[in-house]
């Protein structure tokens, strides 16, 4: 469903990516970990759309986004990806349920149909209690869920996940590594997650390392 071949991507001098292949299966949980200065954020950017390599092709859902124009590009993303991070980045002035609505308003889907889904999935996720209150009045562990929340509002072909338990108390934690799986056995979703947490990495269903702007190592999940 996502195959990247041969990505560089370089900052000045710096060299961030030296030529990564690499492939996911719909429905396949991927976890990349790796030391601080690996790659692994501008690698998620790039499969993201938040940023094109410099040389290398990425292909998401046989789709190569460069030929998109930059308005092509913005409607790509927002019906095709869905980004979960650290900071959760949920509008501040909005309910829960509204901040889950706004990609699929963006989308310009049907107010009705958009919202029902809203509450299906804050349902879920066990927030159907919480939908009318703002970010400022959910838990860390709520928040993130809500962020969870919109990144399947427009049923994205991938949900990109960047440090997203960095943030969380153990209690939280497991429970958003174990809602990732959850979505995956519901859903069919396919899921790529960058982090620092060994025992999130161990449970995706193939675990790759990047060293120096290269993955260098993949592990499988033992069954």
């Amino acid at each position: 469903m996502i195959k990247a071949e041969n990505i560089t991507k370089s900052y000045g001098q710096l060299q961030v990516l030296k030529g990564i292949d690499f492939s996911v299966r719909k429905g396949e949980v991927i976890s990349i970990v790796g030391a601080s200065g690996a790659g692994k954020t501008t690698f998620l950017q790039i499969l993201g759309t938040l940023s094109k390599p410099d040389d290398g092709k990425v292909m998401i859902n046989n789709i190569d986004y460069r030929s998109l124009s930059d308005k092509q590009l913005a409607v790509f993303r927002n019906r095709n990806i869905g980004f979960v991070f650290q900071f959760h980045h949920l509008l501040p002035e909005f309910t829960a349920f509204e901040n889950v609505c706004m990609p699929a308003y963006i989308a310009k889907e049907a107010a009705e149909k958009t919202e029902k889904k809203a509450m299906d999935i804050l349902g879920f996720l066990s927030l159907h209690d919480r939908m009318d209150h703002k970010p400022k009045e959910l838990s860390g562990g709520e928040q993130q869920r809500v962020a969870v929340a919109r990144a399947l509002i427009n049923d994205p072909a991938v949900i990109l996940a960047d440090e997203p338990s960095g943030n969380l108390d153990s209690k939280n934690k497991k429970e958003l590594h174990s809602l990732f799986f959850s979505l995956r056995d519901r859903f069919n979703q396919t899921i790529i997650i960058v982090t620092h947490d060994l025992e999130l990495a161990k449970m995706a269903d193939r675990c790759l390392t990047m060293h120096d702007g290269r993955i260098v190592d993949e592990k499988k999940r033992k069954e």
